[in-house]
């Protein structure tokens, strides 16, 4: 597929970062006029408390408030595993439409079993405002985006191209981070090492912006890139690594790693696009599935 970039586009960029969960989120503004979108937000849980805040979300709001700015979109990358994402409180604060990718179904369906849930819950992405296809393009004010499928870490993840900026959800981590894992139900590494050469075909100067940084070797956290740095420096994939090497790695370094610590409740709201569920009463409930993941 041949998708539209205009590298001529420059957006506005302003990241926030979770320490929390350490998920960078961005408010991305169109330079030409006061609209913007809001991509991966993060809703604050004290899991052991079960206790649900929007400290970060309030953040992006104030912000795009004191700004004067209006809100097209509130995008998810992917159905996050590792944090809750605010779009429900900010769409109620804020308006605009939430998208993800169309293949939300097939996680709808995945963990719609896991988590045993009923007949209410519905398996056909329509908690979502917008189910985007590969190469789907959007507005954000008079600025063009569009959406470039990159299975591999979950079957539906994507990364959108916005100007000359990417925003690679979980894709793809700084260059000495590396890549995401593949061992999540649908993940698989060989598509992962697909989708990261769809990302690479990027213009050499297209600014990458990363969803997670953790920080290797005890640096500073960093989340913004370009295509050529990755090509040549990614570890994982840079310096013309083949697919078979990334496989015979990824799948070695995925059996070593633990479950994300929110991952329980990050499926159960993500796949919902951040609405928590509800046990019969009504009242916000999550489940715990033993021995399922």
């Amino acid at each position: 597929m041949t998708y539209p970039v205009d590298m001529s586009i420059t957006p506005e960029v302003s990241a926030h970062f979770d320490e929390a969960t350490n998920t960078i989120t961005y408010i991305v503004k169109d330079p030409n006029s006061d609209h913007c979108a809001i991509i991966d937000s993060v809703m604050d849980i004290d899991y052991a408390a079960g206790r649900i805040t929007y400290d970060a979300a309030d953040a992006l709001i104030k912000e795009i408030t004191d700004r004067g700015l209006v809100l097209d979109w509130i995008i998810e990358t992917h159905v996050h595993a590792d944090h809750l994402s605010a779009a429900p409180y900010l769409q109620q604060k804020l308006g605009g439409k939430i998208g993800v990718g169309e293949k939300i179904m097939v996680v709808q369906e995945t963990f719609g079993k896991v988590f045993n849930e009923g007949t209410e819950f519905q398996r056909d992405g329509s908690q979502f405002d917008a189910l985007f296809k590969d190469g789907d393009t959007y507005m954000i004010g008079t600025m063009p985006a569009f959406a470039m499928y990159t299975p591999g870490h979950t079957p539906a993840c994507m990364v959108h191209v916005i100007g000359n900026a990417a925003f690679a959800g979980d894709t793809l981590f700084m260059p000495d981070g590396g890549s995401a894992r593949a061992d999540f139900p649908g993940g698989d590494a060989g598509v992962l090492y697909d989708s990261i050469q769809k990302v690479l075909s990027l213009p050499d100067e297209m600014r990458l912006f990363m969803c997670h940084d953790y920080g290797p070797n005890g640096r500073a956290i960093e989340w913004e890139t370009t295509v050529a740095e990755q090509k040549a420096n990614n570890i994982h994939v840079g310096g013309g690594k083949t697919r078979d090497e990334f496989i015979k790695f990824r799948t070695a370094r995925d059996a070593q790693l633990a479950m994300p610590k929110l991952i329980i409740p990050s499926l159960q709201v993500n796949m919902r696009a951040g609405e928590i569920p509800a046990d019969q009463d009504g009242n916000p409930m999550l489940k715990v599935p033993i021995n399922a993941l």
